[in-house]
């Protein structure tokens, strides 16, 4: 499965309200305060926001980022999201969504949000 994007990440950066990434410089700053990754975190997010709005399955991530195949077992995924948020600050649940037994998906600081209102509807 190939990853396609629809989003708007096709340049040399990203930009919105709150975050930008230059994925030419490797570097990427919140609210204009620069933030430091590991080679895999920036790695992962460059991924991910070259995607934007677009749900990246947990395979692929895992494939692109660490040439790992599917029959491998690991949550380094889930520690490097979560360091990913960490370092996003208060904006990272706006940033970094999880589709349950999915994958991952980066959205636009704007974007709509359809999480809340959308399990409280198929819970009823």
């Amino acid at each position: 499965m190939e990853i396609q994007s629809t989003g708007a990440a096709h340049g040399s950066s990203y930009r919105d309200d709150h975050f930008v990434i230059d994925f030419e410089q490797r570097t990427a700053a919140v609210d204009s305060k620069k933030l430091r990754f590991t080679s895999k975190e920036y790695e992962l997010l460059a991924l991910l926001v070259r995607h934007v709005g677009d749900i990246v399955p947990r395979h692929e991530l895992l494939m692109n980022v660490w040439g790992y195949g599917p029959a491998i077992r690991t949550r380094t995924l889930d520690v490097h999201i979560r360091r990913l948020r960490i370092k996003l600050g208060i904006h990272a649940d706006r940033y970094i969504e999880t589709v349950f037994r999915i994958g991952y998906r980066f959205q636009a600081y704007n974007a709509p949000r359809f999480g809340s209102a959308w399990v409280t509807e198929r819970a009823a």
